[in-house]
């Protein structure tokens, strides 16, 4: 059952087709959104032309997936010009109040510190992250399906990392039929792959592990496809890197030796924003109820 979020006014200041099904979610539920830069109408709903005006009043801050960058520009789809977040904007909250966001970058989080102002990551929430992980694995797998000259059943995959992600993504290539190996540093997570009947490797094995692989999925926020690793990466083969911006593949040298490595940031919002944006609407109308003690 969803909290009855009356008496609430919620700023939300740009994203995407996420954003926009979930202001209309919390609009059904009795708040008042005081939004900027998403184009949703209705009950509940105020479009506002300025920043400062949105948050004028507002018991929390909801931004978008991707947060903001290091310059203080806010993820904005239905936006020709910038919107940025100024340390002044944030002043205009009561200190204490919280501020939503998919993934802070350290701009935003030395901003709201200042301002002494409650930092809630939703991607470092496992109920978050693990549905999440359904539209990324899904649309990692559609790339290599587009990309590849084979069909996934049967090719050699490569799932770097065992977290919320891989874990889906092993699962999802394991049942079209991929011969999948995880490789993995912690001994449970690679235990837990091969009970699931995964190949399983260390990192250290990972070189070896590239050189046999027809597509390489990486789920690792570290560098560890580097030059040594990519040196054994065989002609033809796909690098999908999955990981928080910059990745985990050292590009230039992937460029250089003629490997397809593609970044893939912010996959749920880009195949499947609907069932993205139900993924918030069902768990931040929970949070905000909590954060402010209705």
């Amino acid at each position: 059952m969803q909290p009855d979020l009356h008496g609430v006014t919620l700023a939300v200041l740009g994203g995407d087709a996420r954003e926009k099904i979930l202001v209309e979610r919390l609009a059904v539920l009795g708040a008042h959104l005081k939004v900027v830069g998403v184009p949703v109408e209705g009950k509940n709903i105020t479009l506002c032309g300025e920043i400062a005006q949105a948050l004028a009043g507002a018991n929390a801050l909801i931004l978008p997936v991707p947060g903001i960058d290091n310059q203080g520009r806010i993820h904005t789809a239905y936006l020709d010009q910038p919107l940025v977040l100024l340390e002044e904007h944030l002043t205009l909250l009561v200190p204490g109040s919280p501020v939503l966001v998919g993934m802070a970058r350290p701009k935003l989080k030395e901003m709201t510190a200042r301002a002494n102002l409650r930092l809630i990551e939703l991607m470092e929430i496992d109920e978050v992250a693990i549905l999440n992980s359904i539209p990324s694995a899904e649309g990692a797998i559609q790339v290599a399906m587009e990309k590849l000259p084979i069909t996934i059943h049967g090719s050699n995959s490569v799932v770097l990392g065992f977290g919320r992600t891989g874990t889906t993504l092993a699962r999802m290539l394991h049942a079209l039929g991929a011969r999948t190996v995880v490789v993995a540093r912690n001994p449970a997570q690679r235990a837990r792959a091969f009970e699931m009947g995964l190949g399983t490797a260390d990192l250290p094995e990972l070189p070896a592990v590239a050189g046999e692989a027809d597509v390489i999925f990486n789920t690792i926020p570290a560098l560890v496809l580097d030059e040594r690793v990519l040196l054994r990466v065989r002609p033809g083969a796909l690098i999908l890197d999955l990981a928080s911006s910059p990745g985990g593949t050292d590009f230039e040298v992937a460029r250089r030796l003629g490997i397809t490595a593609l970044l893939l940031p912010g996959l749920p919002g880009r195949v499947a924003p609907c069932t993205a944006g139900e993924i918030l609407a069902k768990v931040v109308p929970r949070l905000l109820a909590e954060q402010l003690a209705l």
